[in-house]
């Protein structure tokens, strides 16, 4: 039996001339179906999980640690002073691969409002630092602008008691553009004794990075003033250094050049050092999902078997009429196989393209399966004889520990492993039932019908 042969029956058990019912079909069809149906979500997930991970490590590594950050201990002439620490930062911008440097002092301290108090995380940055640094001019959003910016290319700290700070501090201290915050921090007597400090500063923007959990708390400062007021001793001075791409292997020899000329008492960190949990975090996260994602692709796979073991006990009458005019059993079993292999391969070509669509529109698909679950949840509260405004709405990615705005990354390199795997599957699951159909002998099976 020739393969075009074969061939040409695995098309006719696919899609036979005449309308006869067959339960094998619509097996068959029922297993194209599932394995389309369990591509679906696990390429949504894959898509929009991707783009989430990179999001908030994009974040995390531009706005928090930079690709390589170093750490100068508070008593070392470098750290004492803006002049100091900017000079510092200079020295460490001429190693090889550095493309720019971010000298900050960052401490904590209680920020007040008239309305209420809340720790913060203060950040004392250079002036520029929302046009120099490319993460913060592009990352982050300006909510609220005394002067009209739109851009956070646009801020600039001025001098003085100048601050920008994060929209979710401002929304707990009721703060907007154009008020006053408090910080109070410490300082230390000439007699050792620990006593506050309160200092005023004008908010010249309210900035999202889209967040929360990382940026829940900044409030950024000049850098000058930051050594004015801030405790050195329980601030961290730091120096944050660019690269070209944080992911290479370039990140550990630019941290070798770095810590050859870092001055004494200084040590250098990765960002993946600084991140390790969040990292960890996401990572293992995302490998399970798609590790329950693919047992469900297996067991839909199966369902060709099924099918196909239905199939060959519908045809034994023509598989045993095609081996008395000689066909062979590995063409029998080659046709069975090419059967499973396009059942699959239909599952996967329609499958795949649904799931990107659904990727693509996933705000607005998670957006109306919110508000569907929020009026169940209403009438629930109705048929308990509670009113329906105590139900609230409900949020299936809450954005206090997510993106606001979901990014969409396609992973082509895993779509196609994906399609190469499903039809791996698909073939494996062939294989019994098709070897099972070559094996069959005519005159029993002609004997039996």
């Amino acid at each position: 039996m020739k393969t075009d042969a074969s061939v040409l029956y695995a098309f006719r058990l696919l899609f036979p001339r005449t309308g006869k019912k067959s339960n094998a079909r619509r097996s068959l069809t029922g297993a194209f179906l599932c394995i389309a149906v369990s591509l679906i979500p696990l390429v949504m997930i894959m898509s929009v999980s991707n783009g989430m991970v990179k999001g908030m490590t994009d974040r995390m590594i531009g706005l928090s640690s930079s690709h390589l950050c170093a750490v100068l201990h508070p008593d070392i002439d470098e750290a004492q002073s803006a002049y100091s620490l900017e000079n510092a930062a200079l020295h460490f911008s001429e190693a090889e691969g550095v493309l720019n440097v971010y000298p900050e002092v960052q401490s904590t301290a209680l920020a007040a409002s008239s309305v209420l108090r809340t720790g913060a995380c203060v950040r004392a940055v250079e002036n520029d630092i929302f046009s120099k640094n490319k993460a913060f001019s592009t990352l982050f959003d300006v909510v609220e602008s005394e002067s009209g910016i739109d851009s956070a290319s646009d801020i600039v700290l001025e001098e003085g008691k100048n601050a920008v700070i994060g929209s979710k501090i401002a929304q707990l201290l009721n703060l907007h553009a154009g008020d006053d915050i408090r910080l109070i921090t410490t300082r230390i007597l000439s007699s050792n004794k620990i006593v506050p400090k309160v200092t005023k500063f004008h908010i010249s923007a309210i900035v999202s990075s889209g967040y929360q959990e990382l940026d829940a708390l900044w409030v950024f400062i000049p850098l000058k003033t930051g050594y004015s007021i801030l405790p050195l001793r329980t601030s961290q001075i730091m120096i944050g250094a660019e690269i070209e791409d944080p992911f290479s292997y370039k990140l550990d020899q630019t941290l070798e050049l770095m810590e050859n000329i870092a001055p004494p008492f200084t040590r250098i960190y990765r960002w993946n050092e600084l991140n390790v949990s969040q990292y960890e975090n996401f990572s293992s996260t995302q490998i399970m999902l798609l590790f329950i994602m693919l047992l469900i692709v297996l067991v839909a796979s199966v369902n060709i078997s099924s099918a196909l073991v239905m199939l060959v006990m519908e045809r034994r009458k023509e598989i045993a009429i095609l081996k008395s005019l000689g066909a062979s059993p590995s063409g029998i079993t080659f046709s069975f196989l090419v059967t499973g292999m396009v059942t699959g391969f239909l599952g996967v070509f329609t499958g795949i393209p649904i799931g990107l669509l659904c990727a693509v529109n996933f705000e607005k698909l998670l957006s109306v399966i919110e508000k569907l679950l929020t009026l169940l949840k209403k009438i629930f509260f109705v048929l308990q004889g509670l009113e329906p405004s105590l139900a609230g709405e409900l949020h299936i990615l809450d954005p206090a520990f997510y993106l606001q705005k979901i990014p969409l990354s396609i992973p082509l390199g895993q779509l196609i492993i994906i399609a190469l795997g499903t039809l791996v599957l698909s073939l494996a699951a062939s294989a019994v039932p098709a070897v099972k159909a070559g094996r069959e002998k005519p005159i029993e099976s002609l004997r039996k019908l």
